[in-house]
């Protein structure tokens, strides 16, 4: 059920570190945020979507900007490619024949293409998809939220049955809040990315922040 778009780390223990690092490093600005928070059922109906690999509806949830900055990235991967079979190999993967029609993609055609590239195979066995539905399990260990509330960072334990397995695994995803609806929230991957910021040192001036 792994998905790049969500920013999920390579082990539990990184996930449980980024946790603690919001609720300590951050104390002064974060806040631990009720179990109703309206992000707790979001997440949830989210990683239904994802199961259900219904990517047209998962990627309303999604910040358009992260779902655009996505698609940047993957068409400058596949202009830098080395020799034209491999950029057509990649390209043939989204279901495109060439990079215009690539560029031309909405955002959710984008993310839907995306995802179908590295679902294909589990989204052919419906007996499978069909368990992972009827035994997912979906708990939110905390919510932590910052910059005055608009900005939700949730812990969430996931549990499935694959076959004769059951499979738990342990994300930590982001939302934040539109600025222009109040009641709508949305998964911003990007949130979790590094980001850097001029240090204005004594008697320097700080360089400019370089505008985008």
């Amino acid at each position: 059920m792994r998905s790049s778009f969500v920013s999920i780390g390579s082990s539990a223990r990184l996930l449980i570190g980024l946790a603690a690092m919001v609720a300590s490093s951050f104390s002064a600005q974060a806040e631990n945020l009720p179990a109703d928070h309206p992000t707790v059922e979001l997440v949830k109906k989210y990683f239904q979507y994802v199961v259900e690999q219904n990517w047209k509806d998962a990627a309303t949830m999604i910040r358009p900007s992260s779902i655009e900055r996505k698609k940047k990235e993957t068409i400058a991967i596949i202009k830098s490619a080395s020799t034209m079979s491999e950029e057509a190999a990649m390209l043939a993967k989204l279901g495109v024949k060439d990079l215009r029609e690539l560029e031309k993609m909405s955002v959710e055609e984008f993310y839907v293409a995306d995802r179908q590239s590295f679902h294909n195979l589990a989204r052919n066995n419906e007996e499978i998809l069909k368990q992972k539905k009827a035994s997912l399990k979906v708990d939110v260990l905390g919510v932590v939220g910052e910059q005055s509330g608009t900005v939700a960072h949730l812990a969430v334990r996931t549990s499935q049955e694959v076959m004769d397995q059951r499979i738990n695994e342990l994300f930590f995803i982001s939302f934040t809040q539109d600025t222009a609806d109040k009641s709508k929230w949305q998964i911003a991957p990007d949130m979790q990315r590094p980001v850097t910021e001029p240090v204005k040192k004594e008697g320097v001036a700080a360089p400019a922040t370089e505008k985008k």
